[in-house]
């Protein structure tokens, strides 16, 4: 990360997020900005935040929604992604209230994206880094997808899978990023996550290979 965050910053950003979510299922009233926000979260970054639903020792996906690029104050952008996580996200029915003590908040801090540059398509495997990179596929004004840091990892994808994916999640075929005018875009991350709901807040850090 070209702008680090620490664990006080990051345990603010998970807490803002829960209490942004609830507020709005409760009362559907949008939180404004703390009076109390650190100085660092007032300037303008990307973010995503993951909502998991834990169910028998299993984290399913509940929500994921976020800015891509530094276009707000982190601190406001985070209260946006968290209630449109909760209350948005398509592939899902809106949050109930009652289920949010089953639900953990994950927030992840973005880099700006950045175009991976290749004369072949075969040089991304060169050029991402498992574990460190995120991925946004582009292709014409409509086709973007994006996956972040964390997803290869977890589901234990190589490269080429990992590619395949985030075109498929930018609604294009598979081996979309062979093709000439796809742009392919990566970016870094800081991860911070409730490990349990209503849990301690740790940074995650993602295995490198």
């Amino acid at each position: 990360m070209s702008k680090e965050y620490n664990d006080e910053e990051g345990e603010f950003l998970v807490k803002l997020s829960r209490t942004a979510i609830e507020k709005y299922l409760e009362k559907r009233q949008v939180i404004p900005s703390p009076e109390n926000t650190p100085e660092k979260l007032k300037e303008k970054s990307g973010v995503f935040v993951t909502l998991e639903k834990i169910s028998g020792g299993t984290k399913n996906l509940r929500g994921c929604i976020g800015h891509p690029y530094p276009d707000s104050p982190l601190v406001s952008a985070t209260i946006d992604s968290a209630i449109s996580s909760a209350t948005s996200d398509p592939r899902f029915p809106p949050v109930r209230m009652p289920e949010m003590d089953e639900i953990s908040v994950t927030v992840t801090v973005l880099t700006p994206p950045k175009l991976i540059e290749v004369k072949s398509p075969k040089e991304y495997f060169e050029k991402i880094v498992i574990g460190q990179d995120g991925l946004i596929v582009e292709r014409g004004n409509y086709a973007r997808g994006l996956l972040l840091p964390q997803v290869p990892i977890d589901l234990n994808w190589d490269k080429e899978e990992f590619l395949a994916h985030t075109c498929m999640k930018a609604g294009l075929p598979p081996d979309a990023w062979l093709v000439e005018g796809t742009k392919i875009y990566s970016f870094q991350s800081v991860i911070f996550e409730e490990e349990t709901p209503r849990g301690k807040i740790e940074r995650r850090e993602l295995l490198k290979c």
